[in-house]
């Protein structure tokens, strides 16, 4: 083997090695959040990283999946098209995809948490492969064209579509946080300045309100004035925002942990992980052997 070959070989198994390094170590890493998260009930649960269980309420209003046009409260699809790569050879090169965006909820018998789906490793129970001749199932079954389908030559579509559905079993880890109901962090001076720059940008309506003298400007005792009806207006605000109910919300964690949605039990998702982190493992060092090996047969 020639020192480019040498060098292409080894670059090509370092990375695979790595890559299957950190995925084994992050499925693992994985798997010890999701044991050692206990579960909490959406009532009493504290703010920041929690696991909840719960099963999942119509929320935001039923949504209707895009291929399969099925009602579920959250829907997520891939469309592949079958190219020719070579003489004989085909294969599966994806078009399209996309996922739903609402917020599903999470009931558990003690409350409901509105989850922010975005950014979530999403495993639900429902999972539809098939195929077609149009791009979009529903126009091919608009046309019933299914003969068109067996003809050489024309183009052949994988869809897969995976849904969540009111009533199913939810199982969530994320960020928790809580809205209105007096939880809600206060900050009286920023609350302060903020009312002041929105009144500032209507410039004459705050001198009509707190010119006493009307020169056209405002003075220290009128500045006083101003800050002094800000802070009570943020006060007011406050008060009313803490009249409201209490509204719970799970989304994506901002130090990296994992968020995930499941419609099966946090036992067989950590199975899964671990499972996962041990054919990573098994990969990293079948390629570092691999490294070795070249290594060895070409010194």
């Amino acid at each position: 083997m020639d020192i480019v070959g040498l060098s292409v070989s080894l670059a090509a198994t370092s990375l695979v090695s790595l890559i299957t390094g950190w995925w084994s170590i992050n499925n693992l890493k994985k798997a010890r959040y999701l044991l050692d998260t206990p579960t909490s009930k959406i009532r009493s649960a504290a703010q920041g990283y929690v696991e909840l269980y719960g099963v999942l309420k119509e929320g935001e209003g039923l949504l209707r999946a895009p291929l399969s046009d099925e009602q579920c409260v959250w829907w997520s699809f891939a469309i592949d098209e079958q190219v020719q790569s070579g003489k004989d050879n085909k294969r599966w090169q994806q078009v399209e995809k996309g996922a739903s965006a609402a917020h599903v909820c999470l009931s558990d018998g003690t409350g409901d948490c509105l989850i922010d789906p975005a950014g979530a490793q999403v495993i639900p129970m429902t999972k539809q492969v098939w195929y077609g001749s149009a791009r979009h199932p529903l126009k091919e079954q608009m046309r019933k064209n299914f003969l068109q389908s067996m003809l050489r030559g024309v183009k052949r579509y994988r869809y897969t579509e995976q849904r969540l559905h009111v009533s199913e079993p939810l199982y969530a880890i994320g960020d928790f946080f809580t809205r209105g109901g007096g939880h809600d962090a206060f900050d009286v001076t920023a609350s302060q300045g903020a009312i002041v720059r929105e009144w500032k940008s209507d410039y004459p309506g705050l001198l009509r309100r707190f010119d006493r003298d009307r020169n056209g400007q405002l003075d220290e005792q009128e500045w006083q004035r101003v800050r002094d009806s800000a802070k009570a207006e943020a006060l007011r605000l406050h008060r009313l925002r803490s009249a409201e109910p209490a509204q719970h919300y799970l989304r994506k964690p901002q130090e990296g942990q994992p968020f995930i949605l499941s419609s099966y039990g946090e036992d067989d998702i950590a199975k899964r992980f671990y499972w996962q982190a041990i054919l990573g493992a098994v990969l990293c060092i079948a390629s570092a052997l691999g490294a070795a090996y070249i290594i060895n047969t070409q010194l």
